[in-house]
């Protein structure tokens, strides 16, 4: 193993680690609403991109990036920004609001969506374990909406929303970098004027306090992530990367039992029990298809 697919590894994990626990970090803003919160996000994490990116020396790399693209892959790195905002506001959203669960079922079943999605647009073909792997999480959902009474709504943006977002980074060929402050530039305009319309109708829940304080921190906690995210990747499979992954809801889900103490029934540890196994399952397939490629004649 050399240093740089342990490199590989280490950023992978600080990437899932820190996504892992930012219900905590969210949780410290509970004062301020949501969707606000969302706004100064997106505005902070803008300047974090642009000055970093002018900071490291890759400003004329992040404008010789975007010229190269086509109209249609513009359009589509500027629905992946609304998308991945659409994902941001209603993860914070469900943590100030009790629904830390549902964001790591939300997480956890996100993998097998993205099969479904590159079945659907990309044509892909997958085998009958991942098909197991889908319909034991489809199984999972339906009893909790027959059992709890309650369709995990959170859940199903969030999965679909990354899904999505996943899909279409795929079809841009951008580097990481100049994607993630591209998509923080074009979705700014769209926060100033939700910020500048809670100021004028003096519904800003903004102050001189710890929560508004904690929330200028907001655009780092967004971008380190990300970039560590994109610094292992270009140094590991991305058939690892789908193993790493897991580090995340599985950190959410443990917060959301022991930290934030959210009701644990036998209904939703079933659901969970499916997940799991889906999971499970789909992890397997995966180890088998890299075996194989490592050792064309198993």
């Amino acid at each position: 193993m050399n240093n740089e697919f342990k490199r590989g590894i280490l950023y992978s994990l600080i990437a899932y680690i820190l996504w892992g626990t930012l219900p905590i970090y969210w949780s410290m803003l509970g004062d301020i609403s949501p969707f606000e919160v969302l706004a100064y996000r997106i505005v902070l994490s803008m300047i974090f991109m642009v000055v970093l990116i002018v900071a490291i020396g890759k400003k004329d790399q992040f404008i010789s990036s975007i010229k190269a693209l086509t109209t249609k892959q513009l359009w589509a790195l500027i629905a992946a920004g609304y998308i991945i905002t659409l994902n941001w506001g209603t993860f914070i959203w469900a943590v100030n609001n009790h629904h830390v669960l549902q964001t790591s079922l939300g997480y956890y079943i996100n993998p097998l969506v993205s099969i479904v999605l590159a079945m659907i647009f990309l044509k892909e073909k997958f085998n009958k374990m991942e098909w197991t792997a889908i319909l034991l999480a489809l199984i999972g959902v339906i009893y909790m909406t027959v059992k709890i009474g309650e369709f995990p709504i959170v859940s199903i943006i969030l999965a679909l929303s990354f899904g999505f977002y996943g899909l279409l980074k795929k079809v841009v060929p951008i580097d990481a970098l100049s994607s993630i402050t591209f998509e923080c530039i074009v979705t700014t305009p769209a926060a100033f004027i939700y910020i500048g319309y809670l100021w004028l109708t003096h519904q800003t829940t903004i102050g001189i306090n710890m929560p508004t304080f904690w929330l200028l921190f907001s655009g780092a906690i967004t971008a380190i992530p990300l970039i560590s995210f994109s610094a292992g990747a270009r140094r590991i499979p991305l058939s690892l990367m789908g193993f790493i992954q897991y580090v995340g809801p599985t950190l959410i889900f443990i917060l959301g039992v022991f930290v934030y103490n959210e009701p644990f029934d036998t209904n939703q540890f079933v659901t969970f029990i499916f997940i799991w196994a889906g999971i499970i399952v789909y992890s397997i397939s995966r180890y088998i298809q890299i075996k194989r490629a490592n050792n064309p004649g198993l």
